[in-house]
C-alpha cells in the first residue's frame, strides 16, 4: 500500500489553495533578479513565503537552465518538533502538496539505508515544515523529479558529509539544504550576526553555531562535501523579516547560496 505524508503547514506558511499557490510561487519566481549559474547544492530559507519566499525563489531561481536535466533533490532540514538522532527518513512513498505529489526515491533510500546515523520516523516528518515548504518551489521549477527528504536532527557534519557522499550522483542530483538564519534578534543585530554567519559559509568556513542557523549542522555537513568536491558558495540574497513583513523588534534571518 501506498503510504503518504500529507501537507501539514499549507495554509499556514503557505496558500492551501493550488491556483493561489501555484501563482505565489511564480511571482516570486518572475520577481527574482536572473542569477543564473550551474548549482549542484542550495541554501534556502524555510519561513512563511510572505517572509522568505522571495529570497527562497532567488535560490531556486538560479537553476533556471539546468532544471530540465535535475531528476533528483535530496533536501535536508532540521527536525523542529520531534527530536531525532541522526538523519530520518520519512518512511513514505509519497510526498504530497496542493501542487501535486513527489515520489520519494527508492534508490537513493537504499544507498544509505545502511548507515548507522540514518533513521526511520514518520513523526519527526508528520508535522515538519523546514522541508514542506521547499516543494512547491521544486515542483515549479523542475519537471519529474523524485525526492530524498531528511529530517536532520543530533548528529554530526561529518555524518551528514557521509550521508551526502552516499547521494551526491551527477547532473541529475540536487541538494538543498533548508535553514533560516539568526532568530529573533533586532534588527541591526541581526544584520550583523547574518553578515557573519554568511561570510564563513562563503569561506567554507565552519563550524556554523545553532543559534546563527537553525539548519546549522546540514549546512556544516554541506560545507565539508563541498570542500571535497571544490564547490565555491555564491551568495544570491540576505535579508531578514524585517525586510519583508515583520517587525524590525525581533527578526528571523534569511540567505540564499548557491553552491557551483
Amino acid at each position: 500500500m501506498t503510504t503518504i505524508r500529507s501537507p501539514a503547514v499549507a495554509g499556514l506558511f503557505y496558500p492551501a489553495d493550488a491556483q493561489q499557490l501555484r501563482q505565489d510561487v511564480q511571482y516570486f519566481l518572475a520577481q527574482a533578479k536572473g542569477h543564473d549559474f550551474n548549482p549542484k547544492a542550495l541554501i534556502v530559507p524555510h519561513a512563511g513565503y510572505i517572509y522568505s519566499g522571495a529570497i527562497a525563489a532567488m535560490a531556486y531561481a538560479s537553476l533556471s537552465s539546468i532544471a530540465p536535466r535535475i531528476r533528483r533533490v535530496v533536501l535536508l532540514g532540521p527536525a523542529h518538533r520531534v527530536a531525532v538522532h541522526g538523519l530520518a527518513l520519512p518512511g513514505v512513498d509519497i510526498f504530497a502538496t496542493p501542487l501535486g505529489s513527489v515520489k520519494l526515491d527508492a534508490d537513493l533510500v537504499n544507498a544509505i539505508a545502511h548507515l548507522p546515523q540514518v533513521t526511520v520516523s514518520q513523526a519527526a516528518h508528520a508535522l515538519e515544515h523546514s522541508l514542506e515548504v521547499q516543494l512547491p518551489f521544486l515542483q515549479s521549477m523542475l519537471g519529474e523529479f523524485t525526492l530524498l527528504p531528511l529530517a536532520v536532527g543530533m548528529t554530526s557534519a561529518e555524518a551528514v558529509a557521509e550521508v551526502l557522499e552516499c547521494l551526491w550522483g551527477g547532473a541529475e542530483t540536487l541538494i538543498v539544504i533548508s535553514s533560516d538564519l539568526s532568530h529573533y534578534l533586532p534588527y541591526a543585530m541581526a544584520q550583523c550576526v547574518d553578515r557573519e554567519t554568511v561570510q564563513a559559509i562563503l569561506q567554507l568556513r565552519k563550524p556554523i553555531e545553532h543559534d546563527h542557523a537553525c539548519g546549522y549542522t546540514a549546512i556544516n555537513g554541506l560545507m565539508i562535501a563541498a570542500q571535497r568536491h571544490r564547490l565555491t558558495p555564491q551568495l544570491l540574497d540576505l535579508r531578514n523579516s524585517g525586510d519583508m513583513a515583520g517587525s524590525k523588534d525581533k527578526v528571523v534571518g534569511y540567505a540564499a547560496i548557491a553552491f557551483n
